[in-house]
């Protein structure tokens, strides 16, 4: 009997050949790994760069080539909330891109500065995240290249994501900010955590 034949020698080929198929698919798992990092950790530079150069853009006041309706992305100005030491920038519309790179304007509701009732939007795990620790009476700050506006928080709310009477219009000047809820929520969080503010002055 030869060893090709015998029950031992084909023991031996399976567990190399298994043994060769689990290192494979352990490089190929951390390859996966490695590119998947790879990509968060670019996403996550690529938001942090465009905020450090919009802001800076803003603060330099360089105004816009003249009056237009806004387009899906465009800087509009900038939210800060001091208590929570957060600072954004604004863009027009709520697309994944937008929200990936900053706190956006939903489309349909008033621009800064407008009456009714101006509706922000912000991921609940990266610009809106500070949103967690708000109170009422916390200062909101909203600056356009042309005006600034502060608004005082007068409440924060838990909804379903099919309540939407809360960015629906309103006689006076207010604010809305939505972000998804619970904030430590792994997936697709179930709610959304809403502040409401009024405005109190403009600049």
């Amino acid at each position: 009997m030869n060893a090709a034949a015998h029950p031992l020698g084909r023991i031996d080929r399976v567990h190399s050949s298994v043994s060769s198929g689990i290192r494979w698919a352990s490089y190929l798992f951390l390859f996966a790994g490695l590119l998947a990092g790879g990509y968060a950790g670019y996403l996550i530079a690529d938001a942090q760069i465009f905020q450090a150069v919009q802001l800076h853009r803003f603060d330099q006041r360089v105004p816009l080539s003249e009056p237009h309706l806004p387009v899906m992305g465009e800087v509009l100005g900038q939210i800060e909330i001091p208590s929570l030491a957060f600072r954004a920038v604004i863009l027009q519309g709520d697309s994944p891109e937008v929200l990936r790179r900053g706190v956006g304007h939903l489309p349909g509701t008033p621009m800064p500065g407008e009456w009714g009732n101006i509706a922000l939007a912000g991921h609940r795990d990266t610009f809106f995240r500070p949103l967690r620790q708000i109170r009422p009476g916390d200062v909101i700050t909203l600056q356009t290249f042309a005006q600034k506006f502060e608004y005082e928080v007068q409440s924060t709310i838990i909804v379903s994501p099919a309540d939407t009477q809360v960015l629906e219009p309103s006689e006076g000047r207010e604010l809305t900010l939505v972000t998804c809820f619970p904030f430590d929520y792994v997936g697709a969080a179930p709610n959304r955590f809403i502040v409401r503010a009024i405005q109190v002055r403009a600049d």
